[in-house]
């Protein structure tokens, strides 16, 4: 077969993302299911296999393996290979006509017809003489079986000799050993990134700690922070999310709502980093030592938290880089180093790095091991401040070489920038994503945005968490609409991600505004903030019992499983969620009125859940601990400011043996 060259087609692979320029996203211990069109002129018989292998870090690559596709018809093939490691993986399609199947295929209509198949049956002796030769490294009782076909096949034809060559165990035996010269393999080869667990689904909680005292005078420290654990712990959070903790700057400062005259004792902004105490790899003195962070770590850790923290790669002019690296940063005409911009917002304590110019190397180098030096003291999760700022090369480089070395170290791309900018972020690499949810308030807006980002092909590299507020931003809602207003919003956020968090003070309904900006008065951005975790009106309960739910409940575990469903009401949301085994469902209806009590009459997804219009099935209310029996294709919800969210469990009953039980 040296002369000759196949011609197979490969098309319509999924998934890729931009032609396997990049990685799409899965989790370690998921399969990443492999489509394609595969088809050849003509009618041969066709084999594909999806070949994949761990290629990440290069030290531990595994050999190719191969997976068998099956064909779904119309020419669709499909396959599965497991991601059992956190890691990066290669995988591709390979093809080739089966010669041996589809000859009997063709010798049998021969046959049929009452064609003289001499010349046929010397034909399949050449091909079992070449499967013998490549089965006989491999396994010498194949090898025999079909050099003894093919022996046969050389004789005079004979009806029982014609038996022997359409025998299936023949074919089987022969296409275990293809002659693959003929073969096509998809090219570019492809990649998946399997993150750990944690990249799908977790609860974040963002927490100063210098304000850790909660008396809004006294700076507070990592030993101080540590006592907090224990209550984020019981709010049901999984990951606390720590600001720069590095030594603020002192020239041009910012006071109390970012004033541009700070006093003696005014703290600064914590993304104003670097001082004479040092820069990205130094802790502020006022909140401890590197090694009380490390502790501040492990003591987490022994709470089943963890810790992640904030990777913004921006300086104060006091920044030790500014003195020691010039050629890193951007000057005016005259001389002078460029502030950060964004107008009408000017940052005045803050300048910019000159990610292009001609520095790049050392400067990428050194932002590189800012990462490993943070990863070496625990951390594993890196929220990035406004990584649409900086280049996407530069993120695209970073995120590859940290994860080669470490692939469980996680990214969230802090960018609310347009769409197309936050979708290249992702695809670069970042594991998680702010998202629009943030100014999405209505039932139309939200079920489209939604349903854009947990799908795919958006889905295959985009992961969403949901964040109803952030120090940054003080949603209108928000503002002036009570606790209702935040139950509604934290039910929304926990249920339609996966992953999701809050800023400190969402669970004290803090909500006191500047005056006409989606901003927090008194931000703690800029200054210390007391905070009495037993303020009245508080909703720390509720939150505890919503993330409660999410824990027990596998149906909100998962990301991309999301779907709507009707309700009559435009003000009541529908909508559910279930493993992929069936094994957990979960339906959530949210009042999106923080006001007024809400009903509505939900349609239920009967096909979606299984089950028959006339089935009895159990559900179990996790947010009041009630119980019912559901029946039917509708139920009647009433929901309330007090209560603006439902989340049930579905249990459906199956027969056994003895009597009637549920699972879920």
């Amino acid at each position: 077969m040296k002369d000759r060259i196949g011609s197979v087609f490969i098309e319509g692979v999924k998934p890729q993302l931009d032609g396997g320029r990049h990685a799409v996203k899965r989790v370690a211990g998921e399969s990443l299911t492999v489509r394609a069109d595969i088809f050849k002129e003509g009618h041969d018989v066709l084999v594909a296999v999806v070949r994949w292998r761990q290629a990440s870090p290069q030290e531990q690559q595994t050999d190719w393996r191969e997976v068998p596709m099956r064909p779904l018809g119309n020419d669709a093939w499909e396959a599965e290979f497991p991601l059992a490691r956190n890691g990066r993986y290669q995988y591709t399609i390979e093809a080739w006509p089966d010669l041996f199947r589809t000859w009997t295929s063709e010798l049998k209509r021969k046959v049929d017809a009452g064609r003289d198949v001499r010349s046929e049956l010397l034909e399949g002796a050449a091909m079992l003489e070449g499967a013998a030769a490549r089965a006989r490294p491999v396994d010498a009782a194949d090898a025999r079986v079909l050099t003894e076909a093919a022996v046969r096949m050389r004789q005079p034809p004979t009806p029982d000799l014609v038996a022997v060559a359409l025998a299936p165990e023949l074919a089987t035996v022969a296409s275990t050993y293809p002659d693959r010269a003929l073969a096509r393999r998809h090219e570019p080869e492809l990649e998946v990134f399997a993150d750990r667990l944690k990249a799908r689904f977790g609860a974040w909680y963002e927490f100063f700690p210098r304000s850790a005292k909660r008396d809004g005078r006294t700076h507070g420290t990592f030993q101080d922070s540590e006592a907090w654990l224990p209550y984020i712990q019981g709010l049901g959070f999984d990951v606390i999310y720590l600001p720069p903790i590095h030594p603020i700057g002192r020239t041009a400062r910012k006071g109390k709502n970012n004033s541009l005259k700070a006093g003696p004792e005014d703290v600064g902004s914590p993304w104003a980093i670097g001082a004479a105490e040092g820069g990205h790899k130094a802790v502020h003195p006022s909140l401890g030592t590197l090694a009380d962070f490390r502790h501040f770590v492990q003591a987490a850790q022994s709470y089943g938290i963890e810790v992640a923290l904030d990777l913004a790669y921006q300086c104060s002019p006091d920044h030790p880089y500014v003195k020691e690296h010039p050629e890193w940063f951007q000057r005016r005409p005259d001389g002078t180093i460029k502030t950060a911009e964004n107008p009408p917002k000017r940052y005045e304590d803050i300048v910019n790095f000159d990610w292009m110019g001609p520095a790049r190397e050392s400067l990428w180098t050194e932002l590189e091991s800012v990462v490993l030096h943070w990863v070496q003291q625990g951390v594993r999760t890196f929220r990035v401040d406004n990584p649409h700022t900086k280049p996407i090369q530069f993120w695209e480089w970073l995120i590859r070489r940290v994860q080669e070395r470490h692939p469980d170290v996680l990214f969230l791309s802090e960018a609310f920038t347009r769409p197309k900018v936050m979708k290249a972020l992702a695809k670069v690499g970042f594991t998680q994503s702010y998202t629009y949810f943030t100014w999405r308030n209505f039932k139309g807006e939200l079920q489209e945005y939604l349903e854009e980002i947990t799908q795919p092909p958006v889905s295959d590299y985009f992961r969403g968490n949901l964040w109803p507020n952030t120090p940054d931003i003080l949603p209108e809602l928000l503002q002036n609409a009570g606790p209702g207003a935040f139950r509604l919003r934290a039910a929304l956020a926990a249920t339609l991600s996966s992953v999701y968090g809050m800023y400190c003070g969402f669970e004290l309904c803090e909500g006191r505004p500047l005056p006409g900006k989606e901003e927090y008065l008194d931000s703690e951005k800029y200054q210390l903030v007391a905070w009495d975790a037993d303020r009245p009106g508080n909703i720390r309960d509720w939150i505890a019992r919503l993330n409660h739910a999410r824990l027990t409940q596998p149906a909100l575990h998962t990301y991309d499983s999301l779907r709507f469903f009707e309700s009559d009401n435009e003000r009541v949301l529908f909508y559910g969620k279930r493993t992929p085994d069936g094994t957990s469902t979960v339906l959530v209806a949210v009042s999106l009125d923080p006001y007024a009590p809400q009903e509505a009459l939900l349609r239920l997804p009967l096909e979606w859940l299984g089950a028959n219009a006339d089935e009895t099935y159990q559900v179990h209310e996790l947010m009041t601990d009630q119980r019912s029996l559901w029946q039917g294709s509708d139920v009647q919800v009433r929901l309330t400011p007090e209560q603006p969210a439902a989340v049930w469990a579905v249990y459906r009953f199956r027969r056994t043996e003895h009597a009637f039980d549920y699972y879920e």
